[in-house]
Parts: C-alpha cells; sequence; structure tokens
C-alpha cells in the first residue's frame, strides 16, 4: 500500500474494507494491554529463589549484620554487582534501594537545589535551567525535570545515539544547559545502542558545557540482551578519565528489570566528587538503605557470569514477544510508506513511526478496539511530539498469542489512520 501514490478511488476502497476490519475487531471487545515495559509474570517467576535464599544467614562478607541500620554506600558484594551491572569499579558505586528513578530524582534535586560539590554549585543559583532531551525518549525523564521546573530540549536521536552536533552547538552556545539524559544501550524507546564515537563525544562535554553541566547516564538495559551476539555499549567512565571529565557523568541502573521489579536494588555510578555531594544529601534522609535485599541478590547473582545466564532466560522469554511485533510491522509495513520502525536487539521496547499526524488517531482507534498503547507523545517532553509520529510498543507482559492478537489490530489501526489522514487531506 502507497498512499501517496494511490488514487481517491483506491484511497475510499481501502478505507471501506479497513472499517470493515476494524468493525470485526471491535466485536471481538478486547482487552490487551501494550503500554509499559513491565517483566511478565514467567519473568519474575525467574527470581522467586530469592525468597529464602538467606536460609537465617545475615551477615555480609564483610561482617555486617544487614538487619541493622547503617551502610551508606551499601554492602560491598552489592556495590560489585553494581559494578558487573554498568561495568564500572566497584570503588564508584552508591547502592540505594529497589529504584534507580528515585536516585535519579534525588541526584537531581541535589545538583539543583544543593549542589553536587558545593552550595556555589547548585543550578538554582544560576538563573533558568535547562536539560537535553534526546528524542523520542523516556517519559519519566520528563516528568523529573517538569518536577523541578527543569527546562527540555529536544535533540534528535540518530541510529548512533544523540545527534551530537546538535547537542555540542547547543551546549556552546547556552550555559544554561545543565545536563542531559541518556539510556546508552537499547534506548528507550528506539532500541539504539550508542556508537563508540558518540560515547567518545558525550565524554567530552564537559570540556565545553558549563562547570556544573551532568549527563545523566540511564543505563537501564545495560545486560538486556535478546541475541547471543548483542552489541557492545563504549564505557563512559573510561572516556571520561581520558579527557579529564569524570565529574561530568552520572551513571544509574537497577536490577528491576533483572530479578523482582518491585523488590530490587538501584545503584549510582560517578567520581568521588560527585558520589560525596549526593551522600551529602542522603545523610539527611536515610539511615541506611535496605542491606537485606542488598544480600539476597548478591546471593541470588554471586559473579558477572551468573547474572548472564540469568538474562539468558529473560531473553528466552521475551524474544518471541519482540518476533511477533516485529513479524507483524515486517508483513503489513515492508515496502510501503505507512510507516517506519526499528529492530532492537535489546531491552523492552518497539518505536513505530507513523505518517504524520496519524499516531494519536492510531492510539485512538486501538484503544476503542481493546488494545492500550502508550499516549501519543509520551516519549517527547510535555508530551508534545511535534509530527504526531513515535508510538512506543511494550510487548513484554502479554503472552505470544496476546501480542499477536493486539498486533492485528495495531496494524488495522495504523492503515484506517493514515487513509482517514489521506483522504482528509485531499478533500
Amino acid at each position: 500500500m502507497q498512499l501517496d501514490q494511490a488514487t481517491p478511488e483506491q484511497l475510499r476502497q481501502w478505507e471501506s474494507q479497513l472499517a470493515a476490519d476494524y468493525q470485526a475487531i471491535l466485536d471481538k471487545k478486547l482487552n490487551l494491554d501494550l503500554t509499559r515495559g513491565k517483566p511478565s509474570a514467567e519473568q519474575l517467576a525467574l527470581s522467586d529463589a530469592l525468597d529464602g535464599i538467606l536460609n537465617g544467614n545475615y551477615t555480609a562478607a564483610d561482617g555486617t549484620d544487614t538487619r541493622n541500620y547503617g551502610g551508606l554506600d551499601g554492602l560491598p558484594e552489592a556495590k560489585q554487582l553494581g559494578a558487573n551491572i554498568m561495568d564500572v569499579d566497584a570503588a564508584n558505586v552508591l547502592v540505594g534501594g529497589n529504584s534507580s528513578l528515585t536516585l535519579m530524582f534525588q541526584v537531581m534535586l541535589t545538583a539543583y537545589q544543593f549542589g553536587l560539590k558545593d552550595a556555589a554549585s547548585a543550578w538554582k543559583n544560576e538563573g533558568e535551567v535547562k536539560f537535553l532531551c534526546p528524542v523520542p525518549g523516556y517519559d519519566r525523564h520528563y516528568t523529573v525535570c517538569e518536577q523541578l521546573g527543569i527546562s527540555m530540549v529536544n535533540v534528535p536521536m540518530t541510529a548512533n545515539g544523540p545527534d551530537m552536533d546538535t547537542v555540542e552547538a547547543l551546549l556552546k552556545a547556552d550555559k544554561n544547559i545543565k545536563g542531559m539524559w541518556c539510556v546508552p544501550k537499547y534506548s528507550n524507546p528506539t532500541g539504539v545502542v550508542y556508537s563508540d564515537e558518540t560515547v567518545e563525544r558525550i565524554a567530552k562535554l564537559g570540556q565545553i558545557a558549563s562547570p556544573n553541566f551532568r549527563v545523566f547516564w540511564d543505563n537501564a538495559y545495560s545486560v538486556h540482551d535478546l541475541t547471543p551476539n548483542a552489541p557492545q555499549l563504549a564505557s563512559i567512565l573510561a572516556a571520561t578519565r581520558r579527557n579529564g571529565t569524570e565529574d561530568s557523568v552520572i551513571q544509574f541502573a537497577s536490577t528491576s528489570k533483572i530479578t523482582h521489579a518491585g523488590a530490587g536494588v538501584a545503584f549510582v555510578a560517578a567520581s568521588a566528587t560527585n558520589l560525596a555531594g549526593f551522600k551529602k544529601f542522603l545523610n539527611t534522609c536515610t539511615i541506611g538503605p535496605d542491606k537485606v535485599n542488598q544480600i539476597r541478590h548478591t546471593r541470588f547473582l554471586p559473579t558477572k557470569d551468573a547474572l548472564m545466564q540469568h538474562m539468558q532466560k529473560h531473553a528466552a522469554l521475551l524474544n518471541p514477544r519482540f518476533d511477533a511485533v516485529l513479524s507483524a510491522l515486517s508483513s503489513a509495513f515492508d515496502g510501503t510508506d505507512l510507516g517506519a520502525w526499528e529492530k532492537p536487539v535489546g531491552g523492552y521496547f518497539v518505536s513505530f513511526d507513523t505518517r504524520k499526524n496519524c499516531a494519536k488517531e492510531t492510539v485512538r482507534l486501538a484503544a476503542e478496539a481493546g488494545v492500550k498503547l502508550t499516549p501519543a507523545g509520551a516519549t517527547y517532553p510535555y508530551g508534545k511530539d511535534p509530527e504526531d509520529r513515535n508510538i512506543r510498543i511494550a510487548p513484554s507482559v502479554p503472552t505470544v498469542p496476546e501480542v499477536v492478537a493486539a498486533m492485528q489490530v495495531f496494524v488495522t489501526c495504523v492503515k484506517l489512520a493514515s487513509v482517514k489522514q489521506k483522504l482528509a487531506g485531499l478533500a
């Protein structure tokens, strides 16, 4: 189907057929959900051995009684688990509660309100604060900025990561830009893995940006490969050390999509300066993290090999779901002008771009047909996709047959929205 080459008569015929197909779907009264990138029940069950794993032994390797207060940094073995996930030195890791998003908010609040170096370095002292946001991106990042009143500036994503020419030009022109969000491996939602050149250029940003500039490096999918020969992400820590910019990048990760999503462990990896500033803030609001949960995780995933073997089990459950999505898109849209999509080899999402001004209508039609999708625009700051094109598909929770059924609906809705929009343009 090439809409731009179709005659008005062909378009009306397609609309009539698609309307009939859509009505048949409505009659099924489906109730399917592709909105959030959560682990499925089968994935969560992979970590059920966490329950009871301590068997009454609450003592950490260094003799710490994990049932008690203290340990702001986290247990040494938990730091090593974070190091295994993020490919950093354990000495650079701080271990928190179950949510890396909480740590991101807390670090940003510290930088904004109190300063990561000293009170004079607080962003609030420097007028309007702006953050660079590669788009499409992760909606929760935008919510953090909105909560703190930080203005967001869109930066286009490319096949290699953020458009670094744009990033560098913006930073040179505007010292009010204090940071940038990054999901460097299997970026949410596109699935892009940052190239080695992009990682190197990001590491050099500290040389041209404001002294208090920070990259928030949310490496949420660092070990979430779907294929055996997964692409490798260059080490941002090594790159910043080469360039003398170690203070400019703060890394985050968690076990949220590795073990039990609501009862995991989160990590910050940063320079000594950044960690000292953040711990000063933490000292005012906590007596220490949940060390019992930390030690549970270190006994469940004691080595890097154990971690990767565990993630292979996740991949075995996720792959059929992703295959169902990609197969449906390929069958329906290869060789057409109805949309474009990424083919990720890891992470939790498939990003689909409709024709211009068709995403909201596609999502609306799907919702009426019983298939919930992430709201159109959610992958852009302030919920505003300037071209109304991007839709994030999250296939992890439904069963494979449910994903197949949901994609049949999705395909029909994309086609119907596209034909209706094209006909409206001819009126």
